[in-house]
């Protein structure tokens, strides 16, 4: 979305030109193969524990942290994996993002219509705090040390990054529709008011 926005915003008489169908695919394949290199050096990294105790996992769904707390052998191999490439992953969505927000937010500053400063930072916008949501739980999520880890947070942060972004996700893309602002503010007035 990052680059969809770019070429929109930066380049839009050549919009239809760069964002052709084939590089979409392109795009769409290589996010599918970084999270498939990803999951499989994760599964593998897991597969090569021994679980001797409760076979138990004490949270929403199996991922790989509270895994580690149940094995029964040394697990510091994959406390060591683990934020490796999740950094790796993580980085390389991120300098895209940020390397497609910069070209935008410089074109948008060399605009002088004011109007269309506003309809540039009105498209980006729900994107980028989305991304923001999205990226500071995940991040919180994988890349803490292991010293500082709870349990409990995790789940609370897992709900967060997995149930409660998602479901914020449309609300945040349609805030842009006039509609919606004028029934956002009203249910404040509302709650201001009580």
């Amino acid at each position: 979305m990052a680059i969809d926005r770019y070429a929109a915003i930066c380049n839009p008489l050549l919009y239809l030109r760069i964002m052709t169908k084939e590089k979409c695919l392109k795009l769409l394949s290589g996010s599918y193969f970084g999270g498939f290199l990803h999951s499989l050096i994760q599964t593998c990294c897991t597969f090569r524990l021994s679980f001797c105790g409760s076979h138990q996992i004490d949270h929403f769904f199996c991922d790989i942290p509270p895994l580690l707390k149940l094995s029964c052998m040394d697990t510091s191999t994959n406390e060591l994996i683990l934020p490796i490439f999740a950094s790796i992953v993580a980085a390389g969505s991120a300098i895209v993002i940020v390397i497609s927000y910069t070209s935008i937010l410089r074109a948008v500053f060399k605009s002088r219509s004011l109007q269309g400063r506003r309809k540039a930072f009105s498209t980006c916008g729900s994107h980028f705090i989305c991304v923001i949501l999205f990226y500071s739980t995940v991040l919180f999520m994988y890349l803490r040390p292991s010293s500082i880890y709870s349990l409990q947070q995790d789940k609370i942060i897992s709900v967060v990054y997995t149930l409660v972004i998602p479901m914020l996700n449309p609300l945040i893309y349609s805030l842009r529709n006039r509609e919606i602002k004028l029934a956002l503010r009203n249910v404040i007035k509302t709650f201001k008011n009580d």
